[in-house]
């Protein structure tokens, strides 16, 4: 990738569901390592683009580039193997399997060591078993996961549920991190720690993070960049503040009281 090339570019897409436009022309860059907030009021098409970005959704037209490669030929089970991580809104975990097992589900969708590999014990897939678990150890240590590694996940308090996903997706060794509202369900203090922990995954562990959040306090304070979306359209970009004194993007918030 050169120096001048995006991380991520997402070029003019545009969705349609039968006679319905989701998304019209949406386009924006991504640098590495950066936050990138994507915002916007229900149904701006929000959803949309993420799932586009982890390959649910074939756009209509457009493309979307991940270090100059289009991802638009993968199927979203092979986006981890190009770098790419995602947590869900709704929180996706296997509740009676351990937090280790759990985050190893994430280690196995990068490294897809193969089955007869796996059912022979061959070196090779011996190595690439071991390699998991050590960065899964690692992981869980890094997020204080640790002394819960062994325990079901449905057992755990959703704060942490919420961690163990994200240690999931870290186990994938992710260039770029597509984080699904992660702020919801939190509380205050759940919310605040969430925003530390964002920032830490950027800046010591050179992860890129795209979140998409109705939480405007925890993007607002995170993000390096925003894009504010509405009616499927790009309504606003820039920095948190630029983007929160936008005209249009005040209006598609408060309607008839911004006037």
């Amino acid at each position: 990738m050169s120096g001048a090339e995006p991380l991520l570019r997402v070029a003019d897409i545009r969705v349609t569901f039968g006679g319905i436009t989701a998304l019209d022309g949406v386009s924006f860059d991504q640098r590495a390592g950066h936050i990138l907030g994507l915002i916007g009021p229900n149904g701006a098409g929000k959803t949309t683009l993420f799932n586009c970005l982890s390959r649910l959704y074939h756009p209509t037209s457009g493309d979307i580039r991940l270090e100059g490669a289009s991802i638009l030929g993968r199927a979203a089970h092979r986006i981890a193997e190009i770098g790419i991580g995602r947590t869900f809104q709704n929180v996706a975990l296997f509740q009676r399997l351990s937090v280790r097992d759990n985050a190893l589900v994430g280690g196995h969708a990068r490294t897809r060591s193969s089955m007869i590999g796996d059912a022979l014990r061959l070196p090779a897939a011996k190595r690439t078993e071991r390699d998991s678990l050590e960065r899964v150890h690692e992981i869980l240590s890094w997020l204080g996961l640790e002394s819960v590694a062994d325990a079901p996940v449905g057992g755990l308090p959703f704060g942490t549920q919420k961690r163990v996903e994200l240690a999931r997706a870290l186990a994938t060794r992710p260039k770029l991190l597509l984080l699904d509202e992660p702020a919801g369900g939190l509380n205050h203090d759940e919310v605040h720690e969430l925003g530390r922990l964002i920032r830490r995954i950027r800046d010591e562990r050179g992860v890129s993070v795209l979140l998409v959040e109705h939480h405007m306090g925890l993007v607002m304070s995170i993000a390096d960049r925003v894009v504010a979306l509405n009616f499927g359209r790009k309504l606003a970009e820039g920095t948190p503040a630029e983007v929160q004194r936008d005209p249009d993007v005040i209006r598609a918030y408060l309607g008839d009281k911004a006037a």
